[in-house]
């Protein structure tokens, strides 16, 4: 069984970070091995929690994986707290990291045009050179616009959905060429001449092609959606799937969990209720 290295934070409540890759990878026949950026007793979009930061105990993993003699088939990095976290992920490459081994970086640091309020300058830096020792990049439109410095508000004055799309595909391409990684730009909801008919959709990029397509929109933001979303491209890539086909059965699954969550009226920040479609990923 292959393993894989999961670089995030365990939130107890929220659906997100660990509690949403540990399922999915397992499901998907992947051996999921944890390595908590922070605990938490829920995400932070909840009005209270508690916060426990495990930088300064990061490098206990390492020290003690080493003593093991383990490999890692891949690792897989999304929240963070800081730049010092990033650095850890570094010293953790340095030591795991192989030609065979894949690395998948969800570089979780904002959305909705908003960045998160752990984000500085140091971490986006950071984050940008971390990028550029991925095989899979998996940023969110706000994400993207943050390593290329494509607008986030001018790309949202765009009237039409073809010049929306094209730029885009145009930062898509900079970051791919940038980092030489396949990228998969989540979240993609461009402008529509009819509010009650919103898309959302997903852009793959790898250099040579370029495969988008939509699904509809029901409006709601939900906490984890984009950890699922990885997790999933991180079991495929695992499978030795194609990560076209993988980005189809992220969006299946997901469609899935979101259409059942509205129905329920989950709370936004509850996350999704994915559980009873793991199955899907079989």
């Amino acid at each position: 069984m292959k393993k894989v290295a999961v670089i995030q934070d365990l939130s107890s409540f929220g659906r997100c970070s660990l509690t949403a890759a540990i399922p999915v990878l397992s499901v998907m026949g992947v051996q999921a091995c944890p390595l908590p950026t922070a605990i938490l007793s829920a995400q932070t979009g909840y009005p209270s929690f508690f916060c426990e930061d495990f930088t300064d105990k990061m490098h206990c993993f390492v020290d003690e994986w080493n003593k093991l003699d383990v490999t890692f088939d891949g690792i897989y990095t999304g929240f963070v707290t800081g730049r010092e976290q990033i650095d850890n992920i570094f010293h953790f490459l340095d030591h795991f990291q192989t030609k065979e081994s894949r690395l998948l970086v969800d570089p979780v640091m904002g959305d909705m045009g908003q960045a998160y309020k752990l984000f500085t300058n140091e971490l986006l830096v950071r984050m940008r050179e971390l990028v550029k020792c991925a095989n899979v990049i998996t940023p969110n439109v706000t994400e993207c616009c943050l390593l290329t410095g494509l607008s986030y508000d001018k790309l949202h004055r765009y009237s039409k959905e073809e010049d929306f799309i094209q730029a885009i595909e145009e930062a898509g391409n900079i970051l791919q060429q940038e980092t030489d990684a396949q990228v998969i730009i989540t979240g993609v909801n461009p402008p529509t001449t009819h509010p009650d008919q919103q898309f959302i959709g997903n852009m793959y990029l790898d250099g040579r092609t370029t495969f988008y397509r939509t699904m509809p929109y029901n409006g709601q933001s939900y906490s984890g959606t984009g950890d699922l979303f990885a997790s999933v491209i991180m079991g495929g890539l695992m499978r030795g799937e194609d990560l076209r086909e993988s980005v189809q059965l992220a969006e299946s699954f997901l469609n899935a969990a979101i259409n059942d969550s509205s129905l329920e009226e989950t709370p936004k920040e509850a996350g999704v209720n994915f559980e009873k479609y793991l199955k899907m990923l079989l």
